[in-house]
């Protein structure tokens, strides 16, 4: 765990792919109890730590982690993901393929925004996504489905390598595997995701997405708080650094 930003009210910590941010079925010790373990011994607390969890990343997925380090934080930050007043920016490597430049063409005619080959502008995407519960997986739409919700997101390229493009992703709306289903149904998987159509896995099982840089108003000294993430110590990542 690294700590990349705290205060008397939040604390930000970089999470590694393969950490959960929360305790789960697996019974895998969470990154929410490694950082309240951080704070006791650090300002030598006695008793219970509090910590508030108000979001979470994929286990895959490594990046940014904001949590609340008080009650009156954690109500606000609830308040501020919800009302979309927290801007965070993620990283993702995509494959270059012949058959995702067809799809993500394909995909482009229908959104407002996204024209022609790839380049450094911003295109947006808008599917309907449906959850699948026991698969733990969305699935794209182009229209609107029964169950479905509306996802929206904008992308720019920012880098290329030999075999891959990175893309800047920014969501307009927060959907279950969001960014994963709506690069996917364009034909631009992201690295290592097997879910979501990638041929190939991550050595270390993680995908390529990253929670690069979080933006907002501080809840309670309401300064501007803008942090970024490190790369990930990989030699992929460490070509677009």
């Amino acid at each position: 765990m690294e700590v990349v930003y705290e205060d008397n009210h939040i604390i930000i910590v970089y999470k590694e792919s393969g950490e959960i941010v929360q305790g789960d079925k697996t019974g895998d010790r969470p990154l929410s109890d490694i950082v309240k373990d951080y704070i006791k011994e650090k300002y030598q607390k006695p008793g219970a730590v509090f910590l508030g969890v108000v979001h979470r990343l994929d286990r895959p997925v490594s990046g940014l982690v904001v949590f609340a380090r008080t009650s009156k934080a954690l109500t606000r930050l609830n308040n501020m993901f919800r009302d979309g007043e927290v801007h965070k920016t993620y990283w993702a490597i995509v494959s270059k393929t012949e058959e995702g430049r067809s799809k993500k063409e394909e995909v482009r005619r229908k959104t407002e925004e996204g024209r022609g080959e790839m380049d450094d502008s911003s295109h947006t995407l808008e599917h309907w996504l449906v959850r699948n519960e026991k698969q733990n997986k969305s699935y794209a739409y182009d229209h609107e489905v029964p169950n479905s919700k509306k996802a929206i997101l904008k992308y720019r390229v920012i880098g290329h390598s030999d075999r891959y493009t990175l893309l800047e992703v920014n969501l307009l709306t927060g959907r279950h595997h969001q960014i994963r289903c709506q690069l996917a149904a364009m034909g631009c998987p992201i690295k290592g995701d097997l879910k979501y159509g990638a041929k190939r896995s991550n050595p270390d099982g993680s995908i390529s997405l990253l929670s690069h840089r979080v933006e907002f108003i501080h809840p309670v000294s309401k300064e501007r708080i803008v942090v970024e993430s490190p790369l990930p110590n990989d030699p992929l990542w460490q070509t677009f650094k």
